[in-house]
């Protein structure tokens, strides 16, 4: 099936009752029909469900649903984009690892990366810019994985993700991607070498501001047991769930399987059913959101290069971009709708016109079906200093805008009344 097809369809097969919508199996737990069964399901020797903190069906039509969109070849949903990024890299690194990151980064991944993984032994090495040679540098023998965003929010750059596979394979490293600006309608990670894909569900997934959510997808072309002393946690016998080895008793799957068993399974962070109820939701209209998502950005961005009061602009979609060949390469003629610009005056002319819009609303989402605005600086990535700031390709007049589904008439008459604001308070 066609992806528009798959997001409609995808994973789901009605039950006895033969309902049209994912049913929500909104229980905690399910009936084991005797000692025997509940033996097999704790130990994953049939398919099926016991506790809904490990899994759950209408969860599951999520995960198999965005597997297939992905390419991958199992998936874990969780109750958070940070969740998932969390997660997906705690399931290979211990105290003593590293891991190497490109420095354009979400606000809380990088505060993550940078306060919280330190704290558990865990070091992340951050180059000076997503160059591959600057990444493949900072890779040792102790580097456990790569991480990088397909699209940076908000700097707005595209890694070259082949090549960074390329680098990152040739010593024995996967790459994890977060997917979440571009989505798999747009950009498929894996048919260009990444090994697990994380996405932010509350995003364009989702599509509506109204629920949180993530997952993790496994590739399934990494080979984990080709590495044993870097990846003992996949190979050796897990004693957190009971002496399996990740990569001969689930062979097809053991990086995503052990994301359930042990990530899921003892940290909590799973996503309720009702929550994966409304992200099908979005996901069965994500096809046709995007098109409109694009060519309202289009229009709004092309407005604002003329603009008197803007400094800059940055949109994947013009030709002038750095990353444009990058763009086209792996996104084709599509792009994201998420802008940015720089304000004439500086951060406090950028906090004008943050402060000034009446129909964009001033949040730190994006992909809502609602146009949103935000001031990276002072907002998401509020707790990063100026060195820190300009590695992760923020500036102090940036101005973040996800494009939504409004007219863009009337986008571009709010945006021209909080610049003329802005403009005349200077």
């Amino acid at each position: 099936m066609r992806d528009e097809t798959v997001a409609i369809h995808g994973g789901y097969r009605p039950d006895t009752t033969r309902a049209v919508a994912v049913p929500i199996y909104q229980t905690v737990a399910h009936d084991f029909i005797d000692h025997e069964h509940a033996g097999q399901l704790f130990d994953l020797e049939i398919p099926g469900f016991h506790y809904n903190r490990v899994n759950n069906p209408t969860c599951d039509v999520l995960e198999q649903r965005l597997s297939i969109l992905e390419g991958g070849v199992g998936a874990v949903a969780v109750s958070s984009g940070m969740a998932a990024v969390s997660m997906s890299v705690l399931n290979l690194l211990d105290a003593g690892d590293n891991l190497v990151a490109a420095p354009q980064l979400y606000g809380a991944t990088y505060t993550y990366f940078v306060h919280v993984l330190p704290r558990l032994g865990i070091e992340v090495r951050f180059p000076p810019d997503d160059r591959t040679d600057s990444i493949e540098s900072l890779i040792d023998a102790r580097t456990k994985a790569v991480f990088c965003e397909t699209v940076g929010n908000p700097a707005g750059n595209v890694l070259d993700l082949q090549r960074v596979a390329e680098v990152s394979h040739a010593q024995g490293v996967p790459l994890i991607v977060d997917n979440t600006v571009p989505t798999p309608l747009l950009l498929k990670p894996f048919e260009h070498g990444a090994d697990v894909v994380v996405h932010s569900l509350t995003k364009f997934i989702g599509g509506h501001g109204t629920t949180m959510g993530g997952i993790i997808i496994e590739g399934g072309r990494f080979d984990w047991g080709a590495h044993p002393q870097r990846f003992a946690s996949l190979i050796e016998p897990e004693p957190a769930f009971h002496e399996v080895r990740y990569t001969t008793d689930f062979a097809a799957n053991p990086y995503i399987t052990r994301v359930r068993t042990v990530g899921l399974r003892n940290t909590g962070a799973a996503l309720s059913p009702f929550n994966a109820f409304l992200l099908i939701q979005g996901l069965e209209s994500l096809s046709v959101r995007l098109p409109r998502h694009e060519a309202n950005a289009r229009a709004v961005a092309q407005h604002l290069v003329g603009h008197p009061a803007v400094a800059w602009v940055s949109f994947l979609g013009f030709a002038d971009n750095p990353y444009y060949e990058l763009a086209q390469r792996y996104l084709g003629d599509r792009v994201p709708s998420i802008i940015t610009f720089g304000v004439r005056g500086g951060r406090d002319a950028g906090i004008d016109v943050f402060n000034g819009v009446e129909l964009f609303k001033r949040l730190v989402n994006m992909g809502d079906a609602k146009s949103l605005i935000a001031h990276p600086a002072s907002t998401t990535h509020r707790q990063l200093r100026p060195a820190e700031l300009q590695s992760a390709g923020i500036t102090p007049d940036m101005v973040r805008l996800s494009i939504g589904l409004e007219h863009p008439d009337d986008l571009i008459e709010d945006l021209d009344q909080a610049l003329a604001s802005a403009s005349a308070g200077r």
